[in-house]
C-alpha cells in the first residue's frame, strides 16, 4: 500500500457527511502525520486549501477543540494541543500541587481577595446570611496560559490571615494550613457542563458559546465546611480521570432534577 501524499485532500461535496466533518476528519488525518509539528494553518489558510468557506471552517476547528486536539483562544491562533492537565477525581487534590507535578508552571493572577459578605455562600458554609467572608478570586495559568477561573469562599473568622497572603504562585491549602492552621480534610465536588459568561469567556481566552467545565467544591476540616469553591476550567486543557475496580461502591445514575431559572 503506498502512502497518501502529504496536504489536504479534497472534500467531497456529493457526500451526506457535511463539509465541516469531512475537513476536521482530514485535519486530524494531517495531525498524525505531524504534517503541523511547526505551526498549525491560519482559518484564512484552510479556506484556501479546502475552498470551503470561514463558517465550515469554524465549525470543524469548534469539532477538534471539543475533541481536545487544537486550542483556540481569542484573538489568537489556532494551535496544537501538546499537553493535556490531567485531574484525578475521587481524592483530595490541590490543582496548584497537581500541576506542579506533572511539570507545568503554575501561576495565578488575582482577581480579588478582600472581606465580603453572601447570604447563599454562607449558607453553604452552615453560616448566618450576613457571616463574613475571604473571597479569593484567581484566573488560574498553566504555562502562561489560561487554564481555569476560580472563586473561593471562606469564614472570615478563620480566613482573615489570609487576606495578607500572596497567591501569585503558592496553594490556598498551605497557605490556609501555615497562617490559619486549618487543613482540608475531605469534602465533595460536582463537575458539570457549564456554558461560561462573557467576563469567564473572556478570561479563559475562549470563543463564544464555548462551553467548559463546572466545578462546585465544598472543603471541610474534620465536619467543619471551611470552603466553598467555584470553578471553571477549559474543557481543552483539562482531563478529569478516574480508577476503578470490580470493588468499587456502585453509584446509582439518576436523572438530574432541573434547576429554578
Amino acid at each position: 500500500m503506498t502512502d497518501h501524499p502529504p496536504g489536504p485532500r479534497p472534500l467531497d461535496r456529493r457526500s451526506p457527511l457535511p463539509l465541516w466533518a469531512q475537513l476536521s476528519e482530514d485535519l486530524r488525518r494531517r495531525m498524525e502525520a505531524d504534517e503541523f509539528a511547526e505551526e498549525f494553518p491560519a482559518e484564512h489558510r484552510l479556506t484556501g486549501e479546502y475552498e470551503v468557506s470561514r463558517h465550515t471552517v469554524r465549525e470543524a476547528l469548534r469539532k477538534l477543540r471539543a475533541d481536545g486536539l487544537v486550542i483556540a483562544e481569542r484573538g489568537r491562533a489556532s494551535r496544537l494541543n501538546t499537553r493535556r492537565i490531567q485531574q484525578p477525581l475521587g481524592s483530595l487534590y490541590s490543582l496548584f500541587r497537581e500541576l506542579e507535578g506533572q511539570g507545568v508552571e503554575q501561576r495565578s493572577e488575582v482577581l480579588r481577595l478582600e472581606r465580603t459578605a453572601d447570604g447563599p455562600i454562607a449558607d453553604q458554609l452552615g453560616l448566618v446570611p450576613d457571616a463574613p467572608l475571604v473571597v479569593l478570586e484567581r484566573l488560574r495559568l498553566a504555562d502562561g496560559e489560561p487554564l481555569a477561573h476560580d472563586t473561593t469562599y471562606l469564614p472570615a473568622e478563620v480566613a482573615e490571615p489570609l487576606l495578607d497572603a500572596d497567591f501569585r504562585h503558592t496553594s490556598l491549602y498551605g497557605e490556609l494550613q501555615q497562617r490559619c492552621g486549618i487543613k482540608v480534610t475531605g469534602g465533595r465536588e460536582r463537575i458539570h457542563p457549564f456554558l461560561p459568561d462573557i467576563r469567564q469567556a473572556w478570561l479563559l481566552g475562549l470563543a463564544d458559546r464555548e462551553p467548559a467545565f463546572g466545578i462546585e467544591r465544598l472543603g471541610r476540616s474534620g465536619e467543619r465546611p471551611v470552603e466553598w469553591r467555584e470553578t471553571v476550567v477549559r474543557g481543552d486543557r483539562f482531563a478529569f480521570v478516574a480508577e476503578w475496580s470490580s470493588d468499587s461502591r456502585a453509584v446509582e445514575l439518576a436523572p438530574r432534577a432541573s434547576c429554578p431559572s
